[in-house]
């Protein structure tokens, strides 16, 4: 089995390190005489039904029986009031040097002490859908939170019978089950706008008076994450496709993005079916680092109800939705208005189903890795020959904050913002990741590609030339003349793109790539001045030095 559920006498002990004060303390709630097993998925889907406030739609599910719906299943709606995004000051996690564990641990207790009157419902899941990588995670939350407590059993992969014959015969890891505690009941009189402690390194978490079902998902992929990390793989927040060929060998491309940045619409599109394509996921999943294979760690799809207007075909596989209006069709149905009328960041949960070249496991090793940049420095595609810039790019991925996130008010939602390797999720310092990416780089031999989709030098980069420029990366369409050298850059040049000329010649444009980079090195200077005993290799800080001075 993968990890540890159950324990011997003799592991019983303060000194075994699966255990700590936080993890007991939340593993004990799981145990409490007023918390009930959801056995089933057909069970989860009737307690959500009745949950206070949920509408039952009058659009069908699919493939119900697949999924352990009651026949006849249809999609739920299930709204919040103003907090419609993630909350990501409220997470605290035990083991950052600028915490206070003690005071974590005992706020914890009380904060589960104060829900100890209400009801709770608990189930086990799935996190990785490989024998070669799987992780069994328990979530409990309040009876009245049925709703989120499906969607989570339909975002991974419910622990049934067919989940037990693959998990008897999976890999294992010196590693604890993983355990999450939720109550979006309870408010932390020291967190009034949401409180989250992580014990990553103990694979546990909960989160007070937090609705948003991405806290859950993202929150149990945190600990999912940082537990592949420390076992040999490099934890992806992006989307992985395959192209398979018959006269070559596979392209396997990684794209690595926050949401909003095009990896969803990179990841799924099948170029009108000319090509062999498979889809191993579209935000979660591992590769190996020493073979260079890929696990997807979820089966579904948390995605935006905006992007697919009322009568698309995706929304056929909608299942339970989250923060979206209703309303009734001319023949007096219940259905929903899915752009973003009511609120942003309406969400669903959809089934894999969506996407018929789905797998779980990509054996072939890793192709290439492309960075999703909203920098408007950046012509639309970059290839980066050393390894260290390549990591360093990704560490300093440049982009644009979204709906998806609660943030500040004020918050300009056109500032660039450095998000390393488009993971806000990570449970260990920045310097690991750094590490594993770099692996893909130089000891599997990944290539590394930029897309910038934003706009260039003010002019906007529609999807079509994106899609088409990995499209001819696949195919082997772009020959050697078409990549021209990005100034005297070592290792790095540029596609010539019609329409996207690149002046490096042109005083402003240096100007404004100088500024960029430095954008860059500035972030890396001070997140090692705000984390001091964790800081990101020097050989990140040198290769930008490096490039400012050639600009200057």
């Amino acid at each position: 089995m993968s990890t540890q559920e159950r324990y011997a006498n003799d592991e019983l002990r303060k000194a075994n390190p699966k255990f700590s004060r936080v993890r007991s303390t939340i593993e004990s709630a799981f145990y409490g005489n007023n918390v009930h097993e959801v056995t089933s998925v057909a069970e989860a889907y009737n307690l959500a039904k009745k949950q206070s406030g949920v509408i039952e739609t009058d659009l069908p599910i699919l493939h119900t029986k697949e999924l352990g719906l009651p026949q006849g299943a249809k999609q739920l709606v299930y709204n919040h009031g103003k907090i419609l995004g993630r909350t990501a000051s409220a997470r605290h996690f035990v083991d950052d040097p600028k915490e206070d564990p003690e005071a974590l641990a005992g706020n914890l207790r009380e904060d589960i002490f104060k829900g100890h009157n209400q009801q709770f419902l608990k189930a086990t899941v799935l996190v990785g859908l490989d024998p070669s990588y799987t992780v069994k995670a328990h979530i409990m939350m309040p009876e009245d939170q049925a709703f989120n407590l499906l969607s989570y059993i339909l975002n991974f992969h419910f622990y049934d019978d067919e989940a037990e014959k693959m998990y008897k015969k999976s890999k294992f890891y010196d590693e604890g089950d993983i355990y999450f505690y939720s109550d979006p009941n309870v408010t932390d009189d020291d967190y009034p706008k949401g409180f989250g402690v992580f014990d990553a390194p103990h694979n546990c978490a909960a989160v007070f008076g937090l609705r948003y079902f991405g806290e859950l998902k993202k929150g149990t992929l945190t600990l999912a994450w940082a537990m592949a990390h420390r076992n040999g793989y490099a934890a992806c927040h992006g989307g992985e496709k395959s192209f398979h060929f018959k006269d070559k060998d596979d392209k396997v491309f990684a794209f690595y993005g926050l949401s909003g940045s095009g990896k969803s619409t990179l990841t799924h599109e099948m170029y009108d079916g000319k090509y062999d394509i498979t889809v191993l996921h579209d935000d979660a999943f591992i590769i190996s680092r020493e073979d260079g294979s890929s696990v997807a760690l979820e089966p579904s799809y948390f995605d935006k109800t905006h992007d697919y207007p009322a009568g698309h075909h995706e929304t056929e596989y909608y299942t339970t939705i989250m923060n979206c209006a209703v309303t009734e069709n001319e023949e007096g149905k219940k259905v929903i208005v899915t752009e973003d009328l009511r609120n942003g960041n309406g969400r669903v949960i959809k089934t894999r189903y969506t996407s018929p070249h789905r797998v779980d496991f990509e054996k072939a090793p890793i192709t290439a890795l492309f960075w999703i940049m909203k920098d408007g420095s950046l012509p639309p595609l970059l290839k980066v020959d050393d390894p260290v810039l390549a990591t360093t790019m990704g560490c300093t991925l440049a982009t644009k904050r979204t709906s998806a996130e609660n943030l500040p008010e004020g918050f300009d939602m056109n500032t660039l913002v450095i998000e390393p390797f488009a993971d806000p999720f990570r449970a260990y310092p920045v310097s690991g990741d750094y590490t594993d990416f770099k692996e893909l780089f130089t000891k599997r031999g990944a290539e590394c590609y930029i897309l910038n989709t934003d706009a260039f030098m003010g002019k906007d980069i529609p999807k079509e030339v994106t899609k088409k420029i990995v499209e001819d990366l696949a195919t082997d369409a772009i020959s050697a003349s078409d990549w021209k050298p990005f100034g005297n850059f070592k290792g790095v040049s540029y596609l010539s793109v019609p329409g996207y000329e690149v002046h490096l010649d042109d005083p402003e444009y240096q100007k404004t790539l100088a500024k960029r980079m430095q954008d860059r090195l500035d972030w890396l200077n001070n997140y090692d001045k705000d984390h001091p005993t964790q800081p990101i290799q020097d050989e990140a800080k040198k290769t930008l030095e490096d490039i400012i001075k050639e600009l200057s």
